[in-house]
């Protein structure tokens, strides 16, 4: 757990450059402003006469000779003066220091969170394969929360032990027999008490597990939200967040009875010693009234820095698997990165030539991807733009194999296809059959374990991954649309966009008719994930933001298999449009609405059993397809 803690100390030094030094210099110059002006006040007392402290040692000649020219009256008032003006000038010295702490700790948790967020981005589709959304959720609130609250305790903790040894100083000066005893007396105390730091190590895992658990189940409750309603399951999940609810607050308890039991151990402890200082001084060592004075004034000031020493111990023990858990996702999707030093961001060329035809007539901007270089403190930097490829032969897989993490079965096996550039081309087959694998692995979403991907002949690799990837537009079975207006989510692809543009690519999706019929049209706020409208128009408003991109391939997920015949019928008729200019690609369910494709595959078992057109395929009679297009008939006709 050290390791993590210096991990993030050396980051916070890199983020955060000189002005941690001037922070550290702020804390000393602080620490001896309070030091000095606490601690002299009693011996400069003592030099005008107010109180007799010559057990103590203490000679200063200057000062004595600067207040012998004065009254009695005036020397106390410079006394008392100068008191204020140190302790005054201390005052505003530390509003200095707490506000550049706040700049310190937002600077250092902004990059840590873009860090983390930008390294989640960048990870290959298999990372997002393994792990829960909600974690990530959990990761980049609670846990980066709790980092941010560790860090501004360790720079507390840093301004503590400045503080206590500038104090220990002093006091050493003042009588270094009495400190050498508060001390001693704090060391066995942090001794006897360093198992409160490892418990509350203990509770802070806790307080991640629960943390995780909490958010996992909350994802899961309102991603189902409707089945919940619809099937009245309320009291099973009220009942499960109950039960989460009473041990996150147990949790709490529990660290807040650990914490407070250590400062009330510190705090009966101080009272003892300081009563047993106090009679050992007045009945065994004849100590001085003055001096008694001083001791009491010694042990105030370092009792409490000893308390919050132990105080902040324990939280930041509380708050180190937080630490842990940022780290193991950096290094996590470090590993899974799939592309190296990379960002992908968004740029814009100037618009696209107006007399080329199919739906580059739209004189949309074609967008292009920015390559960011990124260093050591996550910072972009050289934004270089990537012009996006333009398909115009094939895309070929060539002897592709590939395997699922933990899986000792072939998704697909030995696949050997060709799309053709500017046609349409349906893959189908049952569930299972490796669809899905083999547009993810065409889209460059995932790597072949052996084989290759070839556009116009040359191997997809790491270097044109970006530029490929930009070229391609997704549409998903369950369309994705944000809890915004429909001008804003056309926008997410293009934020510089004009309505003219807009509508060019509504009308083309087959979409402008009926959001010019809603009450706001284009600003129509559409709910979580577009609720509010039907799966059909969400299809085609997710179809119609697409084409935005202008893209070169067109891939459509099993994009109409819950659509009715008129919003499939829709679809159809877009995808007709763009016959002919941009290369589509299909992953059909229903093999009625691939009748036009130039070009079927068909997969089963994670095979490419069939290739070539539909009626070729269609007429087979012992062929895999011709018995799917019969069993759908025999389903359609009952």
């Amino acid at each position: 757990m050290l390791s993590e803690l210096q991990f993030y100390m050396r980051k916070l030094r890199s983020v955060t450059g000189p002005v941690l030094y001037w922070n550290l210099l702020g804390m000393i110059s602080i620490s001896l402003m309070e030091g000095i002006g606490i601690y002299m006040l009693v011996p400069m007392l003592s030099l005008i006469g107010v109180f007799q402290l010559n057990s103590a040692g203490i000679q200063i000649p200057w000062i004595s000779d600067a207040l012998s020219g004065l009254s009695q009256n005036n020397q106390l008032l410079l006394v008392l003066i100068t008191f204020v003006v140190i302790l005054s000038g201390q005052a505003w010295l530390q509003r200095l220091q707490t506000i550049r702490n706040t700049k310190i700790q937002q600077q250092f948790i902004r990059t840590l969170r873009l860090e983390t967020y930008r390294s989640i981005l960048a990870a290959g589709w298999p990372f997002f394969l393994r792990k829960r959304k909600s974690d990530f959720n959990h990761i980049l609130t609670t846990e980066l929360a709790r980092v941010s609250q560790g860090t501004n305790i360790m720079l507390q903790m840093a301004a503590s032990l400045i503080f206590t040894g500038i104090q220990i100083g002093l006091a050493f000066w003042l009588s270094a027999k009495l400190t050498t005893l508060v001390l001693v007396c704090g060391l066995v105390l942090f001794f006897v008490l360093r198992k409160f730091v490892r418990r509350a190590k203990q509770i802070g895992d806790q307080t991640s597990e629960f943390s995780q658990h909490y958010y996992h189940g909350l994802t899961e409750h309102f991603n189902g939200i409707k089945d919940i309603k619809s099937n009245m399951l309320e009291s099973s999940h009220i009942h499960w967040f109950d039960g989460m609810c009473k041990r996150i607050e147990r949790n709490v308890i529990q660290f807040s009875k650990l914490n407070s039991g250590t400062q009330f151990i510190h705090k009966v402890s101080s009272a003892v010693i300081i009563a047993a200082f106090i009679y050992l001084s007045m009945r065994v060592l004849n100590v001085p009234p003055a001096s008694l004075l001083l001791i009491i004034l010694i042990f105030s000031r370092l009792w409490p820095r000893f308390t919050s020493i132990q105080s902040n111990l324990e939280y930041i023990s509380s708050m180190l698997p937080a630490f842990r858990i940022v780290r193991e996702l950096q290094l996590e999707t470090e590993k899974s990165r799939e592309i190296h030093n990379t960002l992908t961001g968004a740029a814009y060329q100037p618009d696209s030539d107006p007399s080329s035809p199919g739906p580059r007539s739209m004189r949309m901007k074609a967008k292009t991807q920015a390559q960011a270089q990124v260093n050591t403190n996550g910072m972009v930097e050289d934004m270089r733009p990537i012009q996006p490829l333009e398909l115009l032969r094939s895309i070929s897989c060539e002897h592709v194999n590939y395997r699922y993490e933990g899986s000792n079965t072939y998704a697909l096996h030995e696949a050997n296809v060709t799309v053709p550039a500017k046609g349409m081309t349906a893959i189908v087959g049952k569930s299972g059959a490796g669809k899905s694998t083999l547009i993810d692995l065409i889209m460059g979403l995932i790597r072949p374990e052996s084989g290759q991907i070839l556009i116009d002949g040359e191997p997809l690799t790491e270097s044109s991954l970006l530029a490929w990837r930009s070229s391609i537009g997704y549409v998903p079975q369950d369309p994705f649309l944000f809890h915004t207006s429909i001008r804003e989510n056309l926008r997410l692809v293009d934020p510089d966009a004009s309505e003219e543009q807009m509508w060019q690519a509504l009308q083309f999706s087959s979409s402008a008719s009926f959001v010019r019929k809603l009450p706001q049209g284009l600003d129509t706020v559409i709910g979580d994930r577009g609720i509010r409208l039907s799966g059909g128009e969400r299809q085609r408003l997710v179809l119609a933001r697409v084409m935005l991109r202008n893209p070169s391939v067109l891939v459509l997920d099993e994009a109409t298999s819950a659509l009715d015949s008129e919003n499939e019928q829709h679809i159809h008729e877009a995808l007709e449009r763009l016959r002919g200019h941009v290369t589509i690609i299909v992953i059909a369910h229903r093999l009625s609405t691939i009748r036009t494709a130039d070009r079927v595959i068909v997969l089963d078992e994670g095979q490419v059993i069939q290739q070539g057109g539909y009626q070729q395929l269609s007429t087979d009679p012992v062929g895999t397809f011709s018995k799917l297009l019969n069993m759908q008939a025999g389903v359609v006709g009952q």
